[in-house]
């Protein structure tokens, strides 16, 4: 791995996107371990695309319209669902005026996974990001990627988690004041909102 690939990854991963948006929110909403694991569910999501553009599914999902505007559209939906969800202070994201420990981590898990997995964006970033960094034409290149991969998924995990907690300590200097908590309510709620219309409205 290259310094150039390492401050690449640090670059596309502090931009802020869905992944680390749930990861901050769950860990204001149910602790600092609710948010690690919040952060390492959005992590696992990325696995889907990454194998994707290593093994090539992404070049038939790119060329076949149906397929990519139904995971599209699958994400775009469940972002506007968390958006819902998090305004009504209901759903894997409960962000109420106290803290508390969300009651299923399986929940947690399942909803960052989904995050990340319903993006199919992904996988032709992975497919356009990794080949500038792999000597295609040796015999290992499949394993450079893989390498790679793993690097990109391990720094983005780091990331989260730093931000989680870092959320989660601004949250407890916090704790009583319910107009920190409703401000930050809607300011997620907007945030998945804008991030569904960016992947509605965004190029193919």
């Amino acid at each position: 791995m290259t310094f150039e690939y390492f401050l690449t990854c640090m670059v596309v991963i502090l931009i802020p996107g869905t992944g680390m948006v749930y990861a901050i929110a769950m860990a204001i909403a149910g602790g600092w371990r609710t948010g690690l694991v919040a952060a390492f569910a959005s992590t696992m999501g990325i696995v889907p695309h990454l194998m994707a553009a290593i093994f090539g599914l992404a070049v038939l999902m790119h060329t076949s319209a149906v397929a990519f505007q139904f995971v599209k559209y699958a994400g775009v939906a469940y972002l506007i669902y968390l958006a819902w969800q998090t305004l009504r202070s209901a759903g894997p994201i409960k962000l109420d005026d106290k803290p508390r420990q969300v009651p299923s981590m399986l929940q947690v898990i399942a909803s960052g996974i989904a995050i990340n997995s319903l993006n199919p964006k992904l996988s032709l970033f992975f497919m356009a990001f990794l080949p500038q960094f792999v000597n295609v034409s040796t015999a290992n290149s499949t394993v450079e990627m893989l390498v790679l991969g793993a690097v990109f998924m391990a720094l983005t995990f780091l990331v989260f988690a730093v931000f989680a907690v870092l959320a989660f300590s601004i949250r407890q200097l916090l704790t009583n004041s319910p107009t920190f908590m409703r401000w930050f309510r809607r300011t997620v709620a907007v945030s998945f909102g804008l991030l569904a219309a960016k992947l509605a409205v965004g190029e193919q």
